[in-house]
């Protein structure tokens, strides 16, 4: 398949893998081809240890707006008692992915974010936002619940009220109000967010890229657990980094008075 036609395209940037959703002329909607191009993607940089960091972006004037509803009212008509079954073949897998991959991943949001992409955008751990980019649950409008994890994402970022209002009332919200509430790191003019994104990226692939990964466990941890339960997971991971090659080179380096130089090893 010609990569201009594919849904999906993995590029590389150095040590930055980048992942992006290509179907702009529908918006990035999410159709099961291109829900399975993406997740084999971000299966591949993931497993790749020459890919230190990880870009997810959109093509087009969309990140991502969710389930593509022409093919989910075809599956409807077909079967409805089997249409939500990408729900655990698809968007789980997708979003398990993502905020368990071993690396840091930093979403480009080019532009809306809805849904299922609001989810995706919430399971990185960084995110550059477009100056006209929005945001939306959508999931009520037709009459449904939250997928992709957005259930326990908006409420870790946004507490439980506010997630509980912007999942039942469906409200858009736009960019200077997702870096308000600290949904983002940045808003920058659309043409830039790829590049910001990457700039972000980069400087986390020269980091100790171990330490990173633990760090994203240690969060997933402390967000449901008890502090006894926090408090043995942080030294459990303390005693793993502790004898990795970054953490002695930081050490030697800071009595050296020098810049470290990471390995991710």
């Amino acid at each position: 398949m010609d990569s201009n036609t594919a849904p999906v395209t993995v590029g590389r940037d150095g040590a930055v893998g980048i992942v992006t959703l290509n179907r702009p002329e529908k918006r990035n909607s999410l159709t099961v081809e291109v829900k399975e191009a993406l997740l084999a993607a971000l299966e591949d940089v993931s497993a790749d240890a020459s890919v230190r960091a990880v870009v997810l972006a959109g093509t087009g004037k969309s990140f991502c707006v969710g389930q593509d509803l022409g093919e989910h009212v075809e599956s409807l008509r077909g079967n409805a008692s089997t249409s939500f079954d990408t729900v655990e073949k698809h968007y789980n897998p997708i979003v398990r992915a993502i905020a368990t991959m071993p690396k840091p991943v930093v979403a480009a949001i080019n532009g809306s974010a809805v849904g299922a992409g609001l989810g995706f955008a919430l399971a990185c751990d960084l995110r550059i936002a477009a100056e006209g980019a929005t945001f939306a649950t959508a999931f009520s409008a037709i009459g449904l619940s939250a997928d992709s994890g957005l259930s326990a994402s908006l409420t870790h970022s946004l507490g439980a009220a506010r997630a509980t209002e912007l999942l039942l009332l469906g409200e858009s919200f736009d960019a200077a109000q997702a870096q308000a509430s600290g949904l983002v790191r940045a808003v920058v003019p659309a043409e830039a967010v790829l590049d910001e994104a990457l700039t972000l990226a980069r400087r986390l692939a020269a980091g100790p890229t171990l330490a990173y990964a633990e760090i994203k466990k240690a969060v997933a941890v402390g967000a449901v657990s008890s502090l006894d339960t926090v408090l043995a997971a942080e030294g459990a991971a303390q005693a793993r980094l502790g004898v990795t090659r970054d953490h002695a080179e930081a050490v030697e380096a800071f009595l050296a008075k020098r810049r470290p130089e990471f390995e991710g090893r």
